[in-house]
């Protein structure tokens, strides 16, 4: 018998519906998750799908316009942060019939904007675009067609939802942490953005204003110094090696991602520096790592969770009609105070020499 004889024949529609004992229409709405479908019915459509192994085709669901698929982009696997909002988005979706995909793109702007057209050409009803580095005119041209929710820049559109944090909020909470520690010298490590992208208002943008606005109201606007650094082990780590061999290293360094953190921590251990005991640090996003029994980072609590899942709410809103105007969302930070922040030490200048503070 031939190859071809002995593929399994797909399973349709019909199949289902009269495996159920239900009509075609019915089982329609069930996969459309439709208002007006008991849960009776629902279940017994569901328990026929699962018996015959159906899945939906996703060309022809395309064709009759919705592939239940949601695109996610985002540009760097490694951070957890990332982990966390995709979590949320997930556990929105769990009960849809929603399938998510990820487009791990990189930090470029060309890698990113092939990943959204390919998402947009394989006809997905919408894009969860978390914080990115494209052109701000393509992310509009991109919403004008495909429902689309951005997490992270707080630039509003008419054109798309946005979900975002109260960034500069944040920033003030780690420095009036570490000023009523006793803290004067206190660095920030931002991402650098992408200067070209034409976003007025990025995330580490408003972090930024609120970090230089924080220390000002402190008195420290003389202290103020911004090390840009990709958010990434490798860049935290660059960060650090050049605030902490400068002449006047800081007593204390914040940044604008955990994984950053780690970089920097990195660079103090290969200085012969502890933490606090050296140096206070202070990360962003408060991922699980940050909560490690090896790590006890402080660091500003985001909701990550409740980040993704918000996205995935107002983005179904907008697939499904229920909701045309656009919507921006604010998450509340909050500082989890760990290990990794102390009081200054009164005896630097004598034990470490060069790294004395100004």
């Amino acid at each position: 018998m031939g190859q071809d004889s002995q593929r399994k024949k797909r399973v349709t529609i019909t199949d289902v519906a009269e495996h159920a004992g239900v009509s075609t229409a019915a089982v329609s709405k069930v996969l459309r998750n439709a208002y007006g479908v008991s849960e009776a019915m629902r279940e017994k459509v569901r328990a026929a799908m699962a018996e015959l192994d159906y899945r939906p085709h996703a060309a022809a669901r395309g064709m009759r316009g919705r592939t239940y698929t949601i695109g996610v982009l985002l540009d760097n696997i490694r951070n957890a942060f990332f982990a966390d909002i995709l979590d949320g988005v997930r556990d929105a979706l769990r009960d849809s019939e929603y399938t998510v995909m990820i487009g791990a793109a990189g930090f470029g702007v060309d890698a990113q904007n092939k990943t959204i057209r390919s998402m947009v050409d394989r006809q997905m009803d919408g894009l969860i675009l978390i914080a990115p580095g494209i052109q701000r005119s393509e992310v509009l041209t991109t919403a004008q067609t495909t429902p689309t929710v951005v997490i992270g820049h707080h630039d509003v559109s008419d054109l798309h939802d946005s979900v975002v944090d109260a960034d500069a909020a944040g920033a003030a909470l780690v420095v009036d942490h570490l000023v009523a520690q006793g803290h004067r010298s206190i660095a920030l490590v931002p991402s650098p953005g992408t200067r070209s992208s034409r976003w007025a208002r990025t995330p580490e943008i408003v972090l930024t204003n609120g970090y230089v606005e924080a220390m000002s109201r402190h008195g420290l606007a003389d202290h103020v110094r911004v090390c840009r650094a990709a958010y990434s082990d490798e860049g935290g780590h660059k960060a650090g090696m050049s605030l902490l061999t400068g002449g006047t290293p800081p007593t204390a360094i914040m940044t604008g991602a955990d994984v950053a953190a780690l970089g920097v921590w990195r660079a103090a251990h290969e200085l012969g520096l502890s933490i606090p005991g050296d140096l206070s640090l202070a990360g962003y996003n408060n991922t699980a790592i940050a909560d490690l029994a090896t790590v006890r980072l402080t660091s500003v609590d985001q909701a990550g969770h409740d980040m993704g899942a918000t996205a995935a709410r107002l983005l179904i809103e907008r697939v499904e009609g229920s909701r045309e105007h656009a919507v921006q969302t604010t998450m509340t930070p909050r500082l989890v105070v760990r290990h990794s922040t102390a009081a200054p030490p009164g005896d630097r200048a004598a034990r470490r020499g060069p790294l004395t503070d100004a």
